[in-house]
């Protein structure tokens, strides 16, 4: 339950990063408002995994971010949008502080402060990726109720979606070390090999993809493209934490 919690309060902190990286000037309040509710719904279902799994008022960090976005959604119903930017960022400060959190009591690792940093390090950067990938399909989608909008505005989504994953691989390079000191094992060893190919290697694939065209530019290609992006970057970063909880190191 706490790989569930995890993984849900850095992919709504991913969007809400992904969120305050999208230019209001070009992108429809609506866009925001909607993906607000998304979030809510994340930060709730963590706020209530943890609530069963785990003692303590842990759960109340995604609460409070499920009501910061909650308001942030009214906010910008009402085209408020400096303060529906302010609510966002806060939901995004306590769904972040909830995922690492999380992701110490994963791994097991908080009593060791060199893994302990690189698991909590790696927890936002993965939370970055997911949220990233999936803001930019979203934003594809919403071409459908504005088509006038600008394509730089994806264009933009799709740079910072492949420059988290940037970070990301050299992360995962400097966990292949605690990978090759375990004793050979299938199940990690088939983890290891689906978190590279589909996260690693087939995401930033498809997101190359994605910028190449829009050169053309031709949105609803793009969002196709970025549907199954979505689908390689949640299964890369589910396969990265299983394979955490055992190497101490995300890969």
């Amino acid at each position: 339950m706490t790989l569930l919690a995890s993984f849900l309060c850095r992919f709504a902190w991913g969007m809400c990063m992904a969120l305050a990286l999208t230019p209001a000037s070009i992108v429809p309040s609506g866009f925001f408002r909607i993906n607000l509710l998304v979030i809510l719904g994340l930060a709730t279902g963590a706020s209530l995994t943890i609530a069963s799994s785990v003692e303590g008022m842990f759960w109340s960090l995604p609460a409070i971010a499920a009501v910061a976005a909650w308001i942030g959604s009214v906010l910008w119903l009402g085209d408020r949008r400096r303060g529906g930017m302010i609510a966002t960022v806060l939901a995004g400060g306590f769904l972040a502080s909830a995922g690492v959190w999380m992701n110490l009591c994963a791994s097991n690792t908080s009593d060791v402060a060199a893994s302990s940093m690189g698991v909590a390090v790696a927890g936002i950067v993965s939370g970055l990726v997911t949220g990233l990938t999936v803001n930019a399909m979203l934003l594809g989608h919403w071409y459908l109720n504005s088509p006038g909008m600008s394509v730089g505005a994806l264009r933009q989504s799709v740079n910072w979606t492949l420059f988290a994953c940037s970070v990301q691989l050299v992360i995962s390079i400097a966990g292949i070390p605690a990978i090759a000191a375990l004793p050979f094992d299938a199940s990690i060893a088939s983890l290891v090999a689906l978190r590279w190919i589909a996260g690693l290697a087939g995401l930033p694939f498809l997101l190359y993809m994605t910028r190449k065209v829009l050169e053309i530019p031709n949105t609803q290609s793009a969002t196709g493209i970025l549907y199954v992006a979505c689908l390689a970057a949640i299964v890369g970063e589910l396969s990265s934490q299983l394979v955490a909880t055992r190497t101490h190191w995300p890969v």
